[in-house]
């Protein structure tokens, strides 16, 4: 009974919705081997943790949780398990966090400054890279691997 006592409020708490400190809803488009997408969505986060949730005519079909695994309604992964199966196993673990927050990838590489954020382009024998993040819309696209991320402000 003691342990009853013990281990339910980490069944209450553990389960609990998270206080995200922004909410924005954007216009979503993700193209991948194994995952296709284009309508509306919320990118949600906190300081620790993202959440991906994607919209089909008003009705949520996906979200995706990133904090130390990548949780999907199918269950969790680690970055690397997630890269691998949903975009290229070469990938930096960090990739999708940094897409979804319009942060520079792969450390910067490449990175140059425009007038109001900056691109990158990567080229190796993985991926042919560009990726663009401007105030109002972020757009990654993977020549080689055919992955394209196109997030666009509502406004």
């Amino acid at each position: 009974m003691k342990y009853l006592l013990f281990i339910l409020p980490f069944l209450f708490f553990g389960c609990s919705t998270k206080n995200y400190e922004q909410t924005k809803s954007k216009v979503i488009i993700i193209k991948s081997p194994k995952l296709k997408f284009a309508d509306l969505g919320y990118i949600r986060n906190t300081g620790k943790a993202i959440e991906l949730e994607l919209f089909i005519a008003g009705q949520s079909v996906e979200k995706f949780t990133i904090n130390h695994l990548i949780c999907a309604r199918a269950g969790c992964l680690s970055k690397s398990g997630f890269n691998a199966d949903y975009l290229h196993e070469s990938y930096p673990d960090s990739i999708l966090q940094n897409i979804l927050l319009a942060r520079v990838i792969y450390e910067g590489v490449n990175q140059v400054q425009t007038g109001n954020g900056f691109t990158q382009k990567i080229k190796n024998e993985h991926v042919d890279i560009t990726y663009k993040v401007s105030p109002h819309v972020t757009f990654f696209k993977d020549k080689k691997n055919k992955i394209i991320f196109k997030i666009k402000d509502i406004l």
